[in-house]
């Protein structure tokens, strides 16, 4: 029985091998993801709430565009929400990379 309740612990932890933490990366929605990508500090808190039916995802330090899955899509909805900021919507984000989407477990504006 206490090897069964061990396992069973074990396996109700997150899993935080293999997960990754993008710093000082920007916010953008799916929509603007294309050209917000050329300036993504210029990228709208307001165009961004806009345009938040599609999900939202990060530009990386290199460029790329990384989606968010859904538990990201929920948080970054709420931070924008209740930030003041206009623009230069920087956030932290930790998750698994899976293709090219993050499946988050923290994320902060």
């Amino acid at each position: 029985m206490k090897k069964f309740m061990m396992f069973a612990a074990l396996a109700a932890m997150p899993v935080l091998a293999g997960a990754e933490t993008w710093t000082g990366v920007s916010i953008v929605d799916v929509a603007c993801s294309a050209k917000a990508k050329a300036d993504p500090d210029a990228h709208t808190r307001s165009c961004a709430l806009q345009c938040s039916k599609g999900g939202y995802g990060i530009v990386t330090q290199d460029g790329s565009f990384l989606k968010l899955d859904k538990k990201g899509n929920e948080d970054a909805l709420a931070a924008l929400k209740n930030s003041g900021q206009k623009d230069h919507l920087r956030v932290t984000v930790t998750g698994q990379l899976s293709g090219d989407t993050i499946h988050v477990q923290s994320l902060k504006l």
